[in-house]
């Protein structure tokens, strides 16, 4: 026999704990206290100042850092005329800039 608070499917059969997890796109407990510690260590040893002396001392690790964070796929929607003229690659030495 089946209690009045078991929610039951079409075909009669309980769902028990299905759906009840967390909300869609919400962080579980762990991943939150991890990112809070990787933000405070941060912040102890120098911030943006940090990351700076890791993409000229360590240029592979700082750009695998920035392929995990940028987005994987961007959109866009452009409308009215356009004409491309050129297109240019820069080279720019990140020495230089400081």
């Amino acid at each position: 026999m089946i209690n009045d608070n078991t929610a039951i499917n079409k075909l009669g059969e309980s769902r028990g704990n299905r759906g009840k997890g967390r909300k869609k796109g919400s962080q579980n407990k762990n991943t939150h206290e991890i990112k809070s510690m990787i933000m405070a260590a941060l912040d102890k040893v120098g911030g943006e100042e940090y990351f700076v002396t890791q993409a000229l001392e360590n240029p592979v690790a700082f750009l695998g850092l920035i392929g995990k964070i940028l987005p994987k796929e961007v959109s866009a929607e452009l409308s009215g005329n356009m004409n491309i003229s050129s297109i240019t690659r820069t080279i720019i030495d990140p020495k230089a800039m400081l």
